[in-house]
């Protein structure tokens, strides 16, 4: 079994938000290779989920610094001892906006979502995309904790879409092998 956590916000006014850069993702994901599926929500693992014969994917809808509690209850669910078919889908504000990175037990220096996720599962020995959505050009006015909820303009929504589709590939590409 292959397990893809996107990690984000649940609710309407978050759906636009950096923060939500993992929903994008498998919404994505969803919206090329499974069409004919829909993501419907389990209150056994927190998420809503759309399962595909060996592939799981889900959108923690316990709010992002609660994730490690759906994603533990997965991981429990299909016995999982090896973490090398988890992949966790993530906001990055390390790397620019529309660029990303799929390395096995690295992250961000510091990201809320992922700490509980490190917590619950004891380790950081996951597959982490990394999904750059830092757009300040240096300029770091804002707190990142601030930055991250706030809503994509019209041409970073045009980024994020072409890199959430290129990231729905490349993971594609890794749940079939």
């Amino acid at each position: 079994m292959k397990v893809v956590i996107g990690l984000g916000n649940p609710g309407e006014q978050y759906a636009r938000t950096r923060h939500n850069a993992g929903f994008m993702v498998l919404d994505e994901f969803q919206q090329h290779f499974l069409p004919e599926k829909r993501f419907s929500y389990s209150s056994k693992f927190f998420s809503d989920l759309l399962q595909q014969s060996d592939l799981t994917l889900a959108k923690p809808q316990t709010y992002m610094n609660d994730s490690g509690k759906a994603v533990q209850a997965l991981i429990k669910f299909y016995k999982m001892q090896d973490l090398h078919d988890l992949y966790v889908v993530h906001d990055d504000l390390d790397l620019a906006l529309g660029t990303y990175k799929l390395q096995f037990g690295t992250g961000p220096k510091v990201h809320n979502g992922l700490l509980s996720l490190y917590r619950m599962l004891g380790t950081e020995n996951f597959w982490h995309m990394r999904v750059g959505v830092d757009s300040r050009n240096g300029v770091r006015v804002l707190p990142g904790y601030v930055y991250v909820m706030q809503q994509l303009n019209i041409d970073e929504e045009t980024q994020m879409g072409k890199a959430c589709g290129d990231i729905a590939q490349v993971l594609h590409n890794q749940v079939a092998e």
